[in-house]
């Protein structure tokens, strides 16, 4: 058996305990997101918001009647651990699920051995049709993938990348968007995401995968992103951290992008850490995540409120940053429409 089977092999066995259910055909076909101009009550409501200090109410009586920036989530190298609960937790949070689900299946995720070229062309096409950037958040390999698709978009690896259509999955015989914000035409390289982030990705594993060309690439994010986290599992076998995390595990900027490391609490496991639906229920979690703000360092290692859920920093973590891309998106985008209403 070759080294990347048995790698595979072994993460099949560990997951079936911990995840049951992997993509869920609900036989709901959602189509791309056709926003309209708001009403100008609910646009001056959002432009009264402060994309740093959201409120529960911020985002149930506002947010949550607006058009949101697709995210796209990509699953580990495992199919049977998946976004699904992670999903559905933005989702009980106020996102909504339209701006999650794949329209032409109703999954939640993608796979992360989708081809970075395709996911990028993805990207941009969704930019081009919805009028906001979307977000990208991977998991182990998938997390791995979202660097891979920043590269990708900075030229890392090619010097032109084709728009990919996701409803026909097909490249489209163009290289170039006309940006929703400001009429122009744009190529694919050259576009900049507001948020991307990876959860538990380790080079250990690009090793045994044989993704050589990631190697030297993984923990440098470049400008294609404005805002990068990067989730860390101290004493993970997966993730390449058995002996805690290290500076050789970090992440940094190759210019402008704001970089963060967040070392998560013991407690958080690689294949369960993305178990936080349940979150979103429980009264006294969902307010505690709704009060939550980092500390904006660009190293940071996180404990839990005594007795709390072990994954409920990585929840509040990326839901504060997700809820504050949205509102600040959102805002551009009423602006451009604006400004296209009186051209």
């Amino acid at each position: 058996m070759s080294g990347r089977r048995w790698v595979l092999a072994v993460l099949f066995l560990f997951s079936l305990p911990l995840h049951g259910c992997g993509h869920v055909d609900r036989s709901v076909h959602l189509s791309p997101q056709k926003p309209a101009c708001l009403p100008h009550e609910l646009a001056e409501e959002v432009f009264a918001l402060d994309p740093d200090a959201l409120s529960e109410r911020d985002v149930t009586e506002v947010l949550s009647r607006c058009p949101a920036p697709r995210i796209v989530m990509l699953d580990g190298s495992v199919p049977l651990v998946t976004m699904e609960s992670f999903a559905k937790f933005l989702i009980r949070m106020g996102y909504p699920e339209e701006s999650i689900c794949d329209p032409r299946n109703a999954s939640y995720s993608y796979s992360s051995y989708k081809d970075s070229r395709e996911l990028a062309g993805m990207i941009a096409w969704y930019y081009e049709a919805e009028g906001m950037m979307p977000m990208v958040i991977g998991h182990s390999q998938g997390g791995m993938r979202a660097i891979e698709i920043l590269h990708e978009m900075a030229g890392s690896f090619h010097e032109k990348v084709a728009v990919w259509n996701p409803i026909s999955e097909r490249f489209e015989e163009r290289h170039t968007i006309i940006d929703p914000l400001t009429g122009k035409e744009r190529t694919v390289v050259g576009l900049k995401l507001s948020f991307a982030s990876a959860i538990a990705t380790g080079k250990g594993m690009r090793l045994l995968l044989m993704q050589w060309d990631m190697l030297s690439r993984l923990r440098r994010i470049p400008d294609s992103v404005e805002e990068f986290t990067g989730f860390h599992l101290n004493y993970d076998l997966i993730s390449g951290t058995l002996f805690g995390v290290g500076p050789g595990d970090q992440y940094y900027p190759m210019g402008s992008a704001r970089v963060r490391n967040v070392t998560l609490p013991s407690g958080s496991s690689h294949l369960g850490i993305l178990r936080t639906e349940e979150l979103a229920g429980n009264p006294e979690t969902r307010a505690w995540i709704q009060r939550y703000v980092p500390s904006g360092e660009p190293s940071e290692w996180m404990g839990n409120p005594e007795g709390s859920h072990p994954n409920i920093r990585l929840a509040a973590d990326l839901w504060y940053a997700i809820k504050k891309h949205w509102c600040m998106a959102l805002k551009e985008w009423i602006l451009a429409r604006d400004r296209g209403m009186k051209d």
